[in-house]
C-alpha cells in the first residue's frame, strides 16, 4: 500500500457498497485520509457510527462531505487537497433510468464531467471512474449514460495535465446494494415466490473485492485515458438462482419467471469487437488505450484497419460459464454471505 502512504483518497458515492469495500480495505493501512463524498446525510451518519463502533482506532481517518456530483462547486469544495479519486457515484438501476433518463444524464454524464473538471483544477494525481458492462453496445438509458461517462473521461484525459484519468468496466457485483442475490435470499426466507426475469440470460459476476482489485489495478497500471476490464466469468440466471436456492434452502419449484424488465439484454458485453482490435492482454485484465488520433478527418481516407473481420467481442456468452457448483462456491465465498451463515449457526 506504499502508493497510498499518507495520501488523501476521495470516494464519490462513498456510502455505497463499493465505498464500504474500499474503506474496509484501506482503513487499517497507512493511508492518510479517506473522504466519503455523497448527498445522503442519513447514510453518512449511519456509516460514521458503524466505523466508530467497529474501527475505533482508525475511524478518525474518515472525513464525510455532503455534496452532489451534479454540482461542480461542491465537487471542488470537497476535492481541495485530495491526491486520488475513485468516482463511484452513479444512478445504476436499469428500470429507474429508463423512466427518468435525464436524471441518469445529470448524475452519470454531467456529474462525471464535474468530478473530472474539479480534479484537474485541484491538481489531483489520479481519478478512476467506475463503469459497467452495460456501457458496451448499450440498449438502455443507464448503459447509454455510462457509455457517455466513458467518452467524457477519455475526452478529458486528452487535456488533463498531471491528472491521470482511467475507467474500469465490470459486470454484476454480487450482493451489492440493489442486486438480485439479497432479493432472492429475502424471498426464500419469507416463503415468497423466487422471481427470475429470464433463466437463459447470462451475466458476468464478480465480488466487491474483485471490483476493488480492478480499480487498484487501473490505479497502478492504467495510463491516461485507458479503459481497464477484468476477465470475469459468467453464468446463466438459472444457474445463479439455483445456486442461491441450494445455499439458503430455497425450493426450486418456487422459482417464478416474470419476464425481461425494461432495458434488459439477454447477455452483456465487456469488450466490443471494435475495442478488441486495440485491447492489450495483461493476464487477468484487458487494457483499452485511448484513441489518440486528432480531428484531422483527411487521414481516414488513406489509413484503415483490416483486423475487425477476424475479431469477436468479449461477452457473457463466450467467457467461462460457471457450473452450478462453481457458482455456489463463488457466492459462499462472499464476506457478507459468510457473515449471514455465521449468524444462522
Amino acid at each position: 500500500m506504499s502508493l497510498f502512504t499518507n495520501k488523501t483518497l476521495m470516494i464519490t458515492g462513498g456510502t455505497g457498497s463499493f465505498g464500504n469495500a474500499v474503506l474496509r480495505r484501506f482503513l487499517s493501512t497507512d493511508i492518510g485520509e479517506i473522504r466519503v463524498f455523497s448527498r445522503d446525510e442519513k447514510k453518512q451518519d449511519d456509516m460514521r457510527h458503524e466505523y466508530q463502533l467497529n474501527y475505533p482506532e482508525f475511524s478518525d481517518k474518515i472525513r464525510f462531505y455532503i455534496g452532489d456530483v451534479r454540482s461542480l462547486q461542491s465537487c471542488k469544495d470537497a476535492m481541495h487537497g485530495v491526491d486520488y479519486v475513485f468516482h463511484a457515484a452513479a444512478l445504476k438501476q436499469v428500470p429507474s433510468c429508463e423512466f427518468f433518463p435525464m436524471e441518469a444524464v445529470r448524475t452519470n454524464i454531467i456529474g462525471t464531467d464535474n468530478v473530472l473538471t474539479a480534479a484537474i483544477e485541484e491538481g489531483v494525481e489520479s481519478v478512476i471512474c467506475l463503469s459497467t458492462d452495460k456501457a458496451a453496445y448499450p440498449v438502455n438509458a443507464m448503459g447509454t449514460s455510462k457509455a457517455m461517462e466513458e467518452k467524457v473521461a477519455v475526452a478529458k484525459s486528452r487535456s488533463s495535465g498531471k491528472t491521470k484519468i482511467c475507467c474500469t468496466r465490470y459486470g454484476n457485483v454480487m450482493c451489492s446494494r440493489g442486486s438480485v442475490i439479497p432479493l432472492w435470499i429475502d424471498q426464500i426466507k419469507s416463503g415468497k415466490p423466487i422471481t427470475v426475469t429470464e433463466p437463459s440470460m447470462t451475466r458476468f459476476i464478480m465480488s466487491l473485492d474483485e471490483a476493488v482489485e480492478l480499480v487498484l489495478f487501473a490505479f497502478e497500471h492504467g495510463e491516461n485515458g485507458d479503459i481497464l476490464v477484468q476477465k470475469a466469468p459468467a453464468c446463466t440466471i438459472q444457474t445463479l438462482v439455483e445456486a442461491t436456492c441450494e445455499l439458503f434452502g430455497g425450493n426450486k419449484e418456487d422459482i417464478k419467471v416474470i419476464g425481461i424488465r425494461h432495458g434488459e439484454k439477454m447477455f452483456e458485453t465487456l469488450l466490443t469487437t471494435e475495442e478488441c482490435v486495440n485491447a492489450i492482454d495483461m493476464g487477468d485484465f484487458y487494457r483499452v488505450p485511448a484513441d489518440k488520433r486528432s480531428l484531422n478527418y483527411d487521414k481516414y481516407f488513406d489509413e484503415g484497419c483490416d483486423k475487425l473481420a477476424h475479431i469477436s467481442e468479449f461477452d457473457s456468452n463466450n467467457t467461462k460459464l460457471l457450473s452450478l457448483e462453481e457458482t455456489k462456491a463463488k457466492i459462499a465465498s462472499l464476506p457478507n454471505i459468510k457473515e449471514l451463515f455465521a449468524k444462522e449457526k
